[in-house]
């Protein structure tokens, strides 16, 4: 809902490891907690994958690099697709300033004894180049790249589907990413792990440089200017850098050929990060693809008991919200793992060369809507049918907690709870933090046999009133046995693996729910 800072990059780097020669710092952000007992089931490509020797080498710091930022734009680049089958190319569009060699390392991120990745693969010294300054669309404000295609990898048949990062490091010893999935179409698995790259493109910002930057959350104004201002709570602030930027200055379409702000890793990807880690070490039977892949029909829900959307998953089309619905009626399990899911309804179309737009028009009219709605609030896309997404998910975000606070739990008898040892009224400490949902009596409810509220913590929401607002974590299951999960917190997934936040209750119960949503309904 709310634009956040480059935290979770700095989370997912390692604190502090964006530091010239923070070498230290990589090497301490390296810690995980304890191997948790592996989940049940025959041996699966996963946990032979983590088995090979992982790198540090990834992360900024190693080998003396430091981070690329928007102000200089030392080294940035962008992937020609959110993901990649197995066997299939994908290329890398790369600028330099000034023009100077790099090379691209390419790495599987996983627990990999705690080093958190693998070094895959790479590219050998490229003469790199200077490409056009980004267009604006100023009727829009949408931002886009038309830079040529430094280098393609096919991607090999004897990789393993999963999270992956292309590291582009110039001579000069600057480094930036450009996330991308690769998926194994052919491969039934227990889960298939979506990874939200429409959330990540809309909270995008690049270049942050005080002038150019628009997400669809704010706008710098000093180009393309789409419009006169709207108003929403929070709307005036300022960037990381302390450039005044505001809401009416965003943008109402954003390009996916374009970087990533600063270092190029998305906003709150160490949400998916923390849950991968885990997930992985656990060895649960896992493939991947994205929240691009749901819209454009790549996913196959049959081939999967479960669906796990692992991080912020806020903008969905209604190709991704129907087909994830279908899912659930034909008894495919689902969970989300953070919160703030299903918010806002977005369209997909294609620029000249094919690449992915996606249309976001918030409190604006949309003046392109089609069949499917305006590009508004799912709760207000049609306003004779109910489609808040607490009838999808079973809870529906309520509020950003002014301050990290115990998740309480409720339904301390039900299975998701066993072995915990918790009881009702039980405080886990920090678990309800960044964005939280809560069940609406008066929202559409889910079609449920059952129901159950597993935690009702009491919190203060920014820009709120002054009473409290209650998170819930809801688990239900349909008449077909399928079950929807919402952990209801964006710091679940802190609590699976971050240090600090690890909480033997939390892992426990997250194993607990795995290990039913592995078993598909009869």
């Amino acid at each position: 809902m709310a634009e956040i800072s480059r935290r979770s990059a700095l989370t997912l780097l390692g604190a502090g490891a964006l530091a010239a020669g923070a070498t230290t710092a990589v090497h301490a952000a390296t810690s995980h907690p304890a191997s948790p007992r592996l989940a049940e089931g025959p041996d699966n490509p996963v946990r032979a994958e983590n088995r090979h020797a992982g790198s540090a080498g990834w992360r900024i710091g190693s080998g003396g690099t430091v981070g690329a930022d928007d102000l200089g734009r030392q080294i940035k680049g962008y992937a020609s697709a959110t993901s990649v089958n197995l066997g299939e190319p994908i290329s890398f569009h790369v600028s330099t300033d000034p023009a100077r060699s790099f090379v691209v390392d390419v790495y599987r991120l996983g627990d990999y004894g705690g080093l958190g990745a693998r070094r895959m693969g790479g590219s050998s010294p490229l003469p790199g180049r200077t490409q056009p300054q980004p267009v604006t669309d100023r009727a829009t404000g949408m931002i886009s790249c038309a830079w040529d295609a430094d280098w393609t990898l096919t991607v090999p048949r004897t990789w393993t589907a999963g999270s992956y990062l292309a590291a582009f490091t110039a001579d000069s010893g600057h480094r930036s990413y450009a996330p991308f999935v690769v998926r194994d179409d052919a491969r039934r698995a227990d889960f298939l792990v979506v990874l939200p790259f429409s959330t990540y493109q809309a909270y995008n910002q690049w270049p942050l440089d005080g002038k150019v930057g628009k997400s669809l959350y704010y706008g710098y104004g000093h180009d393309g200017n789409p419009g006169a201002a709207g108003s929403e709570a929070g709307s005036s602030r300022t960037d990381v850098n302390g450039a005044p930027i505001a809401y009416g200055t965003r943008a109402r379409q954003v390009s996916f050929a374009r970087p990533y702000e600063n270092v190029g890793l998305p906003q709150r990807a160490d949400l998916d990060y923390e849950f991968l880690q885990w997930a992985e070490r656990s060895g649960y039977d896992l493939s991947y693809a994205t929240s691009v892949d749901l819209h454009d029909g790549r996913v196959d829900t049959s081939q999967y008991s479960a669906l796990v959307f692992s991080g912020h998953d806020e903008y969905w089309s209604r190709t991704m919200r129907d087909t994830v619905s279908a899912a659930v009626d034909s008894g495919t399990h689902v969970a989300f793992i953070a919160a703030n899911n299903v918010y806002w309804h977005v369209r997909f179309e294609s620029d000249d060369e094919g690449r992915h737009i996606m249309s976001c028009w918030k409190s604006d009219p949309d003046p392109q809507a089609d069949s499917s709605g305006p590009t508004c609030l799912w709760r207000t896309v049609n306003p004779h049918a109910a489609q808040a997404e607490q009838s999808l998910i079973g809870v529906q975000y309520n509020g950003i907690p002014k301050a990290e606070m115990p998740l309480v739990v409720s339904g301390a008898d039900h299975w998701f709870w066993s072995g915990t040892g918790v009881v009702n009224g039980e405080s886990i400490p920090g678990i309800v933090g960044g964005e939280a949902d809560g069940f609406d009596a008066s929202a559409p409810k889910p079609q449920a046999a059952r129901h159950t509220m597993l935690s009702a913590s009491h919190f203060m929401a920014l820009g709120g009133s002054d009473w409290p607002r209650i998170q819930h974590t809801s688990l239900y299951e349909t008449e077909r046995g399928a079950i929807v999960f919402a952990a209801g917190t964006f710091n679940w997934s802190l609590g699976l693996n971050r240090p600090g936040y690890v909480d033997a209750r939390i892992q426990r119960a997250t194993a607990n729910l795995f290990n039913r949503l592995r078993r598909r309904p009869a």
